[in-house]
């Protein structure tokens, strides 16, 4: 029988929104040694600052702090680290909120730390004067089209200041907009003593990260066969158990539903994935096409021969900033000829719209007639007349008042228009700020992150 080391890393939240049960199960149905929380998404930190500049204490995972609540007594048990990015824009808030919370539930001894350094919004133009260029990694834009725009700026930071952190005792660890796969790189790092120039077990640590980072999407969501999967209301959310020579193994707790094989985990290594031989991040660079997928056993999955590089001496950014505004309404429409109905019924609200003086071109116009094949429209043929349909009409601006002169067109359809026209008891839809994305490098000695560890 081996007696070989494992390190067990489990996920339990995928987006900021993610099952409040996930944590819960994780630390309660099986082994765990870490439990990491994966919150940001690149309209997320835009969100939070948003929630900042309301609340100066807000800014972050509210959330998060919640379900610490929950689990904290046990992860100090059974002796569970967490690393989460739940700190957003404020991870000083988070922090406070957290040892509030312990000190609260009466847990003496633990240490929390933070991790700061990726938001270099207040910063930006210095670094814009210094040198930095910004350009939009996807149109190849100057950033000045938007400087005055600019809602927050973060860096995807590494695990080496989250290792940094672990090296002073932190029991809990909160960032910013660190990279997903570097929360789970780091505990690798600190357990293993790994070098953060031994890019193979680097590229195997932030390959475990890439599997887990969108939670149960590994472990049966999402799944194309999903009428293999078991049980979708207890589905088992990812653990992994790594070994120090970088191999790992893909699994669930026992008896909890969902599945693990092959296939899933595939599945969730093809997700969001561009080149697969330079699989970029800030700790390394990693060669999908080296990894060796072996099924042990029902719901394990082997992971192993993965290889790496030195990763760029550039680190992505995160850009947000105000593109306009857009609204969107819907109206149930029934047959016979709802489509034809769904049709007229858009014509006529931007014809109105016309009529109040404004013209809204074509290409800022949406329109979909939901229920008549609009989801595999052009990949599955369908003739069937649909009994029903929901008219999803919406546009987008940078003309507030235009938006809200077509949502008050909306609701008078049900009286002036074709007839059976119901489902608008959610009110006028009303204009929504669009929140845009601009994706940028910065050169990585322009970035310097700090940690903070204070004991409850």
């Amino acid at each position: 029988m081996s007696t070989e080391r494992i390190v067990r890393v489990a996920n339990a939240q995928g987006f900021w929104g993610d099952s409040m049960l996930a944590p819960i199960r994780l630390v309660n149905e099986g082994p765990v040694d870490y439990l990491t929380f994966d919150y940001l998404a690149e309209i997320t930190m835009s969100i939070m600052q948003k929630q900042r500049s309301r609340n100066p204490e807000h800014g972050y995972a509210l959330d998060f702090v919640r379900m610490l609540e929950k689990i904290l007594p046990v992860c100090k048990e059974k002796g569970i680290k967490v690393i989460a990015n739940a700190g957003g824009v404020n991870s000083k808030a988070c922090a406070k909120a957290t040892s509030e919370l312990i000190a609260r539930l009466g847990l003496t001894g633990m240490k929390v730390g933070i991790v700061e350094g990726d938001d270099i919004l207040d910063s930006l133009p210095d670094l814009i004067a210094g040198g930095e260029s910004f350009t939009n990694m996807d149109t190849g834009a100057p950033i000045s089209d938007i400087t005055d725009r600019i809602s927050s700026a973060n860096v995807y930071i590494g695990a080496k200041p989250i290792v940094e952190a672990l090296e002073q005792g932190a029991d809990i660890i909160i960032t910013g907009r660190a990279s997903d796969p570097s929360l789970v790189v780091a505990p690798l790092v600190y357990e293993f003593g790994w070098s953060m120039e031994d890019y193979d077990k680097l590229a195997a640590g932030t390959i475990m990260g890439h599997i887990m980072e969108c939670g149960a999407q590994c472990t049966g969501g999402n799944y194309t066969n999903w009428k293999e999967v078991k049980d979708f209301a207890r589905i088992g959310y990812p653990v992994c158990e790594a070994k120090a020579d970088g191999s790992f193994m893909v699994t669930k707790h026992e008896g909890t539903g969902g599945l693990v094989n092959i296939e899933t985990v595939t599945s969730q290594l093809l997700y969001e994935l561009g080149d697969p031989q330079n699989y970029l991040g800030p700790d390394c660079i990693a060669d999908f096409t080296t990894i060796r997928l072996t099924e042990v056993s029902e719901d394990r999955v082997e992971v192993s021969g993965i290889q790496g590089r030195a990763a760029t001496d550039t680190y992505k950014v995160s850009i947000s900033y105000a593109n306009g505004y857009k609204l969107l309404g819907s109206l149930c429409v029934p047959g016979p000829d709802a489509v034809a109905k769904g049709q007229l019924i858009a014509d006529m609200i931007f014809d109105r719209l016309a009529l109040h003086g404004f013209d809204l071109p074509e290409e800022q116009r949406f329109v979909e007639f939901f229920g008549s094949n609009v989801l595999l429209k052009g990949l599955v043929q369908s003739s069937d007349e649909p009994h029903e349909v929901m008219v999803r009409i919406g546009a987008r601006s940078q003309d507030k008042e235009v938006l809200s002169v077509l949502g008050t067109e909306m609701a008078p359809v049900v009286t002036s228009g074709p007839p059976g026209v119901t489902g608008f008891a959610g009110g006028r839809p009303r204009p929504q700020d669009i929140v845009g994305y601009w994706p940028a490098l910065i050169d990585k000695s322009k970035v310097t992150t700090s940690v903070t560890v204070n004991e409850v």
